[in-house]
C-alpha cells in the first residue's frame, strides 16, 4: 500500500507531464506506440470523432514491448483501430521505430513516401508521456503545429493488470529525468521544471523509484 505522501508526490509528477491541450481539427492524428493499448483506442476515437482525416500509427518494438509482443506496436494498434471501425485506407503504419525520436523521423519518411505534407498534428501518447512527446516532436519538427493528448484517465484510474501503480511512478520519475537531461543531448526542446515538481522527483528517487532512470 502506497503512503499518502508517495501518492501526493506521484500526483505532482502526473500533473506536470500533462499538457492539457484543447483539441482542434488537424491534418492528421499521430499515435505513438507503446505497451498501452488504450493509446490505440484513444487515437481511433479521435479519428471516429472527426478530428483529422488520417490516422498514423508509429512504433516497432521498444524497450518495454520487445519482451512482451511479437508484432510491432504500430501493427497491433492499427488492428485495434480497425476493430473499432476505422477504415483501413485511412491508416498509415510506421513499424520500425524504437524510441520517440525515431517515431517522428520515420513518420516523416512515411509521409514523404506517400506524398503527404500535413502541417497540423494531434499526437497521442500515454498520459505521463505527453510532455516528452511534445518536446521531442518540436525538436525534430519545429515548423509543424502540434497538440498532444492521451487516454482520458486520472492517475488513480491509470494502473491496470499490465502496469502497477508503483511501475507508473518508476516510469514517471524516469521520464522527468529525461525532460531535464535530454535537451542537452539534442533529443528534445528545453522545458521549465517548477521547483516543487523537481523536489517531488528527488523525494521519489530517495524513496527508491529509480528503475527507469538512465
Amino acid at each position: 500500500m502506497l503512503s499518502d505522501e508517495t501518492l501526493a508526490l506521484a500526483q505532482k509528477l502526473w500533473d506536470y507531464h500533462h499538457l492539457n491541450h484543447t483539441l482542434e481539427k488537424s491534418d492528421c492524428i499521430l499515435v505513438l506506440g507503446s505497451h498501452d493499448l488504450r493509446v490505440a483506442e484513444r487515437g481511433a476515437e479521435l479519428y471516429l470523432q472527426g478530428w483529422a482525416p488520417i490516422l498514423i500509427f508509429s512504433g516497432g518494438l521498444g524497450r518495454l514491448t520487445q519482451d512482451m509482443w511479437k508484432d510491432a506496436e504500430a501493427d497491433k494498434f492499427a488492428s485495434i483501430a480497425m476493430s473499432m471501425g476505422v477504415p483501413k485506407e485511412a491508416i498509415y503504419i510506421e513499424n520500425k521505430s524504437t524510441n520517440t525520436g525515431e517515431n517522428i523521423l520515420f513518420t516523416q519518411q512515411l509521409l514523404t513516401a506517400h506524398g503527404l505534407a500535413p502541417e497540423t498534428f494531434i499526437v497521442v501518447q500515454k498520459p505521463y508521456m505527453e510532455r516528452r512527446s511534445y518536446a521531442t516532436f518540436k525538436k525534430h519538427r519545429p515548423d509543424k503545429q502540434l497538440l498532444v493528448t492521451s487516454p482520458q484517465l486520472t492517475l488513480d484510474q491509470y494502473p491496470n493488470k499490465e502496469i502497477s501503480f508503483e511501475e507508473v511512478i518508476h516510469i514517471m520519475v524516469g521520464d522527468l529525468q529525461r525532460v531535464k537531461i535530454y535537451p542537452e543531448k539534442g533529443f528534445q526542446i528545453f522545458q521549465e521544471i517548477p521547483e516543487d515538481v523537481w523536489a517531488a522527483y528527488e523525494q521519489l528517487v530517495t524513496l527508491g523509484y529509480t528503475s527507469h532512470l538512465t
